[in-house]
């Protein structure tokens, strides 16, 4: 594979995407900094086919990145390939307002070929190419220039790697005809939505105290301010003010800004400063949510209860079992709120529709409704069904 110099100019990356644009896949991964903004800052971008690899410098004087947003976000020829790309699919949507499409994420392929819930990248590569990936770089200043070489093998390597072990992840899902079941896990990784910094729904990102809708109105009011305030001077939300300390002033608000000292997680600063001044303004300008804007009730059946408890827990050993039987991640088939809503009557799940309903969903259902047993037979845990087990009895009771 041929390996080429930084690019910092908008030639050689125009005709570096020129030449990608050819492929039918490019894998892609950014380095970036993000611990001081409230935008993440980009400092490197890495970009392969089977052919040829290349790290891009963002921060390089002059270089205009259009060429490779066209790549990533116009071009439907070519297949973009994460791992673990959702901080990356968020950095593409800061600068374009789109989204990498089509989109295949390694992270999430791998749950449906195996019982890998979050394979870090490391052990992906260790995995499929038995190569030992160098850690030391992982904690560089990336916004640090020059780069060195080291760091940029390094940042490369992300992508070369990748490049190897994505058609060997698409054979093993073609042969396994599961390629299907990933196709609302891409689309949901490629949805804009996920990504927009909406300051009013920014609240709905915080745990909400309670169902008031008055205390609603401040926590939706309180949070686009501090998106806005946080945006302003580009530092974390959390910088403003962590999401308790919001939601507590939303349920107690402060009648007067020195009351603000009496805050947990406010400095004494916030009596008589600006920003204090501010927050006060959007307290008494707050409005209750309306009867459209209130969040639904969570869907629950009757309360669980001590036996529903225990059907739950069955269900989660069920899905032990058949993830295991099937080699697929768990997690892929459904997840531990969502069996307790099946345990409590709830039949209008994600589990119970499409492929789901197939490998998992209509034993799960048949195991509430009392179709299904656990057997142990030969020292190995397994489902069957009780008219089976029905017929199995009688069998060995007519040999008697």
């Amino acid at each position: 594979m041929k390996i080429h110099d930084l690019i910092t100019t908008t030639e050689a990356l125009a005709d570096l995407c020129e030449r990608l644009a050819k492929s039918d896949f490019v894998t892609v991964d950014t380095e970036f900094m993000r611990e001081n903004t409230y935008w993440p800052e980009l400092c490197l971008v890495q970009i392969a086919n089977e052919e040829e690899a290349a790290a891009i410098d963002p921060l390089a004087d002059g270089i205009d990145l259009k060429p490779l947003w066209d790549l990533m976000c116009e071009n439907e020829e070519v297949l973009k390939v994460f791992h673990a790309g959702g901080q990356d699919v968020e950095i593409v949507y800061n600068f374009t307002g789109k989204t990498p499409h089509p989109i295949f994420d390694t992270q999430i392929a791998m749950m449906a070929i195996s019982q890998s819930e979050q394979i870090g990248y490391a052990n992906l590569v260790e995995s499929w190419l038995g190569i030992t990936v160098d850690k030391g770089a992982r904690f560089t200043d990336w916004s640090r220039r020059p780069l060195t070489d080291r760091q940029i093998e390094y940042a490369i390597g992300d992508v070369t790697h990748l490049s190897k072990i994505f058609p060997k992840i698409l054979k093993k899902l073609v042969k396994t005809g599961r390629g299907a079941w990933l196709d609302a896990e891409m689309d949901k990784l490629a949805d804009p939505a996920n990504y927009a910094n909406d300051a009013d729904i920014a609240w709905k990102r915080i745990r909400s105290p309670g169902r008031n809708p008055t205390v609603l109105g401040r926590l939706k009011a309180l949070a686009a301010w501090r998106e806005g305030e946080a945006q302003h001077k580009n530092i974390p939300r959390g910088r403003i003010m962590r999401d308790e300390t919001l939601a507590d002033i939303a349920s107690h608000p402060p009648k007067k800004q020195v009351d603000l000292t009496k805050v947990r997680g406010l400095s004494n600063a916030w009596k008589d400063n600006d920003i204090g001044k501010r927050l006060m303004k959007v307290i008494e300008k707050a409005e209750p949510l309306t009867k459209e804007e209130m969040p639904d009730k969570p869907k629950r059946g009757a309360p669980l209860g001590k036996e529903g408890a225990l059907v739950a827990d069955l269900l989660k050993l069920l899905l032990k079992i058949r993830a295991r039987e099937i080699d697929v991640a768990a997690r892929l088939l459904t997840k531990a709120d969502e069996m307790e809503a099946l345990a409590a009557g709830v039949r209008k799940l994600p589990i119970l529709e499409g492929w789901r309903y197939e490998v998992f969903g209509k034993d799960a259902l048949e195991l509430v409704e009392g179709r299904l047993a656990f057997a142990v037979k030969d020292g190995k845990l397994l489902m069957t069904h009780v008219d089976d087990m029905g017929e199995e009895l009688t069998e060995a009771q007519a040999a008697e």
